[in-house]
C-alpha cells in the first residue's frame, strides 16, 4: 500500500497555474499599495515571469525572457527589479540555486512574517526542480526558541531542503 501524503504542498495534476499567477500579481499589487510602493510595469512583468512556473528561475533566464519581449535589456534592470521584489517580500532568493521564486505569503495578514522578519522555508525537488514554500508554526516556534535561548537575533530566515517530491520518487 502506498504511503498517503498529508497536506502535500506540491501541485496536484490538473493544477490551475494561471490562477496562481493572477492571485500572486493581485496580492503584490495590494501589498505595494498598502506600503505606498510602486509595482511598475517592469517589476510586475518580472514578478509574472518568476511566477510562470513553480520552479526557481535565474536572473539571466529572466533577462533572456525580457530581451525576447522587449529587445535589449541591461542586466542591472533585472537585478533592480528583483531587489525591489525581494525587499517587498514578493520574491525569495534561493541561495543554493542562485535563483528566484515567488513568495506565496504576501497576501496573508502576517505576510510570511514571524517576529517581524520575513520567513521562508522551501522543499526543493532535485529531480523535477519544483520548489514550494511551506509554513509550519511548530518549526517557526522551534527556530525562534532556539535563537532566543542562544541570545541570537535572526535578521533573515530562509531554509532550503532538497530531496525528491512524491511524483519523482514514484
Amino acid at each position: 500500500m502506498a504511503k498517503q501524503i498529508v497536506d502535500n504542498p506540491f501541485a496536484p495534476p490538473g493544477h490551475d497555474h494561471a490562477s496562481c499567477i493572477l492571485a500572486a500579481l493581485d496580492a503584490a499589487e495590494a501589498a505595494c499599495a498598502r506600503r505606498g510602493e510602486r509595482l511598475t510595469p517592469l517589476r510586475r512583468r518580472v514578478l509574472e515571469l518568476v511566477w510562470r512556473g513553480h520552479r526557481p528561475v535565474g536572473a539571466y533566464d529572466l533577462l533572456a525572457l525580457l530581451q525576447d519581449e522587449r529587445g535589449r535589456v541591461a542586466p542591472p534592470t533585472v537585478y533592480r527589479a528583483l531587489d525591489f521584489l525581494c525587499g517587498q517580500g514578493l520574491v525569495h532568493r534561493l541561495d543554493s540555486l542562485q535563483a528566484f521564486i515567488g513568495c506565496g505569503n504576501t497576501g496573508d495578514d502576517r505576510g510570511g512574517r514571524v517576529d517581524g522578519r520575513h520567513v521562508a522555508h522551501f522543499l526543493i525537488c532535485q529531480d523535477c526542480g519544483v520548489a514550494v514554500e511551506v509554513r509550519d508554526g511548530q518549526l517557526d516556534g522551534a527556530i525562534s526558541g532556539l535563537a532566543g535561548r542562544a541570545g541570537f537575533a535572526i535578521a533573515d530566515e530562509t531554509i532550503e531542503l532538497s530531496g525528491l517530491c512524491a511524483a519523482c520518487r514514484d
